[in-house]
């Protein structure tokens, strides 16, 4: 076990993830309970000290609190998202739904309210794991996994799901698990129109309520991400009052 702002000792699966908390109790309660199921975590009580260490040192998953001093949970997500495409879980308060709601518009991949319970938690983060890598073993849970789904290959794109891999024009884009998954719900029926509802089927767990603005914000982050390799990235197509399709050439 380790203290704020550090490491675990925990030995064993290389699956790391962060906590961000600038509750004590918390942090080392989710971190016991993390190592106990076999994954490593880092440590950090505050927004600042999290990103610069979240930057240098990508773990496979970071959860983090909402309300903290310095900087809080929305800053660190929307700062971290200017530079990382790591898989985010964040920490709201019961019932605040703006906070859940900006917090998915900026990039998270899921969130969860306090009180919570541990072994949603758990379940939150293998899910998201398995989703950004469907073949990495995740902690000490049965090593029966499911093959992934095959990999999409069209004029230009190029999408590997067992390694969460993108390229266009065989120049990669890094995306975000909820990102890759709006794409590949597009991009493997070409041409075809997909509504939101799909797209946020596709992309979210069942029990993870987002309006249709989230979808446009995720949308929006990708093509940005694609004109940053090809400027003229036009492959995915606003259909208004209907939802959205992928068109390759």
């Amino acid at each position: 076990m380790s203290d704020a702002n550090g490491e675990s000792s925990a030995s064993g699966d290389e699956v790391t993830i962060a906590l961000v908390d600038d509750d004590r109790n918390i942090l080392t309660t989710v971190s016991i309970a993390l190592q106990a199921d076999g994954f490593k975590t880092r440590l950090y009580s505050d927004g600042e000290t999290a990103l610069k260490a979240l930057l240098e040192n990508p773990p496979d998953l970071a959860v983090f609190d909402i309300k903290m001093p310095k900087m809080d949970g929305l800053e660190l997500l929307r700062r971290l998202r200017e530079r990382s495409d790591i898989p985010v879980i964040f920490l709201t308060s019961k019932d605040d739904e703006q906070d859940e709601e900006l917090g998915l518009h900026l990039g998270a991949d899921d969130y969860i309210a306090k009180p919570f319970s541990l072994r949603l938690l758990t379940a939150r983060i293998r899910a998201i794991l398995r989703r950004a890598d469907p073949n990495k073993p995740l902690g000490s849970e049965p090593q029966d996994i499911e093959p992934a789904n095959p990999s999409i290959s069209t004029a230009r794109l190029f999408m590997d799901p067992a390694r969460h891999h993108v390229t266009w024009d065989e120049r990669p884009v890094s995306l975000t698990v909820t990102e890759f998954l709006i794409l590949e719900a597009l991009a493997a029926r070409p041409g075809v129109i997909k509504s939101r509802n799909q797209l946020m089927d596709a992309a979210y767990p069942d029990d993870i309520f987002v309006d249709d603005r989230t979808v446009d914000s995720h949308i929006k982050r990708m093509r940005r991400k694609f004109r940053s390799v090809d400027p003229d990235f036009a492959a995915i197509d606003t259909l208004y009052g209907a939802g959205y399709s992928f068109t390759d050439g």
